[in-house]
């Protein structure tokens, strides 16, 4: 091969690389039985951490938990691949309208101002918020629904937005009564150590969150918040795939083998 052929195959790479640059799905190729290649768009998971059962790490690192499961299965059903990024949750649907990540498939709740911004899956899960409290501290259920105990959440979800619109709006709640964190297991840990008077978070998930801890629940606020996966506005192939999947796996027996694993009973 002479130098001048070799410099234009270089540059020819070259410009092909910048081509795809910048795109969050990618193609990955793998051989198929004639021993051709075959090519499957990879596709970007935002999922927020830790959300048990829904999305988490295990101790080697690697993501694990219902949704994660979920989407695997989806995949491989509907003929794609799929990579997990570990974003922010007050942060992870500018993520995804910025091309950093393709879906959010985390326990997001489905409300009309996130319709605003990007497009829903079918409905796959159906969450109320559990309220949890030290053991003997007299808190209880009517206080916070009336605004009269300082609670604790993650900041952005929908137990956040709850309190905001019902308590803090109303002013039935002073605004510094509502105290936000990164994650819940903070929340939970300045329960714990008396910084806070409750936390309210999503059923499922504040289950596992406070399994082994000196916190008790005290009851729940029926939200009847329904998840689904979120894409961006424009992606009606990917939300194709992703509503076919859904009512796929919902029909076969892994959904309710997952359900089990994940003990998905509050």
């Amino acid at each position: 091969m002479n130098k001048r052929l070799l410099s234009v195959l270089v540059i020819s790479m070259a410009l092909l690389c910048v081509a795809f640059a910048g795109c969050t799905s990618s193609q990955a190729t793998s051989g198929d039985a004639q021993g051709g290649v075959e090519e499957k768009t990879v596709y970007s998971v935002g999922i927020d951490v830790p959300y048990p059962p829904f999305s988490e790490m295990d101790k080697n690192g690697n993501p694990i938990g219902f949704d994660v499961d979920s989407i695997k299965w989806i995949a491989e059903n509907q003929g794609f691949e799929v990579k997990f990024e570990v974003v922010a949750w007050d942060g992870i649907i500018p993520a995804l309208q910025a091309g950093q990540i393709d879906m959010v498939y985390s326990g997001m709740t489905i409300t009309d101002e996130r319709r605003e911004k990007v497009n829903f899956s079918i409905p796959y899960w159906t969450v109320n918020q559990l309220v949890v409290a030290q053991p003997g501290s007299g808190i209880t259920l009517a206080d916070v629904k009336e605004g009269k105990a300082i609670v604790g959440t993650q900041s952005g979800c929908t137990a956040a937005m709850w309190m905001e619109e019902n308590l803090v709006d109303t002013g039935m709640m002073p605004k510094e009564n509502l105290k936000v964190y990164p994650d819940t297991p903070k929340a939970v840990d300045d329960l714990t150590t008396g910084r806070i008077d409750a936390v309210m978070y999503d059923d499922l998930s504040l289950k596992d969150i406070i399994a082994g801890r000196d916190v008790e629940k005290i009851g729940f606020i029926e939200t009847n918040e329904q998840f689904g996966i979120a894409v961006r506005k424009d992606d009606n192939e990917l939300l194709e795939k992703l509503n076919a999947g859904l009512t796929n796996l919902m029909a076969d027996p892994y959904w309710e083998e997952l359900k089990i694993q994940y003990d998905m009973v509050v």
